[in-house]
């Protein structure tokens, strides 16, 4: 399995991105924040996933061993391909997206393109149990309830869909609180 590429990104194609490593140009499926990474000048290191099939070998690159594993568990799934596995990892940082499976929110994978409401309930409902709850830090008030979904489930009841809501509340400040964040967000659509 090849685990780990460093090297110099040499082309941007409709697939991915082109790493050259020791004269080798390996074409890997990578997320935005590899891409992001890719775009100096220098070296670049991408944690990688190989995905065998009968009629291909795919590399899917990451930026980091936790955006790996997110992967690889989302392969488990049932009814979730690399492509969609991708586009999950891919939609926000692997922290976000391990919180909200651990707290139940298949809502914030709706949000990602080509993610159904049976797909998202499914992500949710079979990588609940394997991620722990200790690993995850949960976000907001006392009660159990993180802020970011008061506010985001706030934002979606005054007509926002849930991915608009989630584009917006990235744009505020996060330890602000929910009614705030709300706050802002309405006033930067106005």
């Amino acid at each position: 399995m090849i685990a780990r590429l460093r090297g110099k990104p040499v082309a941007r194609t409709a697939d991915g991105l082109v790493v050259d490593v020791g004269g080798v140009g390996y074409l890997v499926a990578a997320t935005p924040a590899v891409l992001r990474a890719a775009q100096g000048s220098g070296d670049v290191t991408v944690e990688t996933y190989l995905h065998v099939r009968e009629d291909a070998l795919q590399l899917y690159g990451f930026a980091d061993a936790a955006e790996r594993e997110l992967f690889t568990a989302l392969l488990g799934v049932s009814g979730v391909g690399p492509k969609v596995a991708l586009a999950v990892v891919s939609g926000s940082p692997s922290a976000e997206l391990r919180r909200a499976i651990v707290l139940g929110d298949a809502a914030r994978f709706q949000a990602i393109p080509g993610i159904g409401k049976k797909t998202a309930d499914r992500i949710v409902l079979e990588l609940k149990d394997k991620l722990v709850a200790d690993d995850v830090v949960p976000i907001g008030a006392a009660t159990g309830t993180p802020a970011h979904l008061v506010a985001r489930d706030a934002l979606v009841e005054l007509g926002y869909s849930v991915g608009e809501a989630e584009q917006a509340l990235a744009e505020v400040d996060p330890d602000l609180p929910p009614e705030d964040r709300i706050r802002l967000v309405l006033r930067s659509a106005a």
